[in-house]
């Protein structure tokens, strides 16, 4: 899998997948990016958007409109295709129209001879990338959804505001299924090296009420942008820069992407957003947190939330 050139194929070029794109773009996050979309007329006007950008990115990346085949040599595989959310939907309730359209992509990609890192975004995305994971017949660790990083991203910016600090001294997690049943283990939050809860016990200042505010705020922020601008994709494509990032420098950083449990927390065949070690060959390993019996019966229901739904997936 190791090469000098770093090579990206993006499936689905919607507003997620271009942002995800333009996000590359600027931040010189590959050698080369080919655009695949079932829309042919549309792929070809994003890759000549992108490159007419070219002379002001930090990048000299070869970005061109391609189809399946054009993953053989990929190192990435970015899934962003599938039906868009609508307001007020669930994003478990986008499952049957999704699955469908992930058949059509799965196959043709693995047949290419592609053997790198599927990297899925498109929701209920535990699911998806469950299913990407099924239908590719790929080791647990070159399937990673993009999880829960956009959800700890926003408590992240949330906790710094409440505490008036930089979001980037915040180690604190929202893990489970990205969807209704995701929830923050406060036991684990820290601020620095100070626990959390610790600050809001010694400060009457704070409150753990307003620290279940942001977490419903969390929960429900994707909700509120579809409803105000109908989709949401700038955060997402900048998690999944992040990701790819971490993927192509090979890091170790700890993500909470969407991640096959196979023992971890207890639990096996199941997928969804846990704090994962992230490298040039995808997920190293799951950091397993030291939960309370409260979070561990809210992981446990995360967890059981998404399992029911694959009883009846047509794979």
């Amino acid at each position: 899998m190791e090469k000098d050139a770093k090579k990206v194929a993006l499936v689905g070029t919607g507003m997620v997948g271009m942002t995800y794109a333009y996000a590359m773009l600027n931040q010189n996050g590959c050698d080369e990016m080919v655009l695949i979309d079932i829309n042919k007329e549309r792929v070809i006007g994003e890759s000549m958007d992108l490159n007419h950008g070219l002379p002001f990115a930090p990048s000299a990346m070869k970005i061109y409109a391609g189809d399946y085949s054009d993953c053989s040599d990929a190192d990435i595989v970015v899934i962003c295709a599938g039906v868009a959310q609508k307001p007020g939907e669930s994003r478990l309730n986008l499952l049957n129209r999704n699955v469908a359209v992930f058949k059509t992509i799965i196959d043709p990609i693995v047949k290419s001879g592609f053997n790198g890192i599927f990297l899925v975004a498109t929701n209920p995305v535990d699911i998806m990338t469950y299913i990407t994971r099924k239908i590719s017949g790929f080791p647990a660790k070159q399937v990673i959804g993009s999880g829960t990083t956009l959800d700890t991203a926003r408590l992240r910016f949330l906790i710094g505001e409440y505490f008036d600090v930089n979001p980037r001294n915040i180690h604190a997690y929202v893990i489970g299924e990205h969807g209704d049943s995701e929830f923050v283990p406060w036991s684990q939050a820290l601020i620095s090296t100070k626990s959390v809860i610790d600050i809001v016990n010694q400060n009457d200042r704070f409150s753990m009420n307003e620290l279940l505010n942001i977490q419903e705020e969390v929960r429900t922020s994707a909700q509120v942008i579809i409803k105000a601008k109908q989709a949401t994709y700038y955060g997402i494509g900048m998690a999944l820069t992040r990701i790819t990032n971490a993927i192509f420098q090979n890091e170790n950083s700890v993500l909470t992407v969407s991640s096959m449990l196979n023992g971890e927390f207890g639990e096996h065949d199941v997928t969804l957003g846990v704090p994962a070690i992230v490298n040039r060959n995808g997920i190293k390993g799951i950091l397993e947190l030291n939960l309370s019996n409260d979070e561990m019966s809210q992981f446990k229901n995360s967890c059981e939330t998404l399992r029911k739904f694959y009883i009846d997936l047509d794979i």
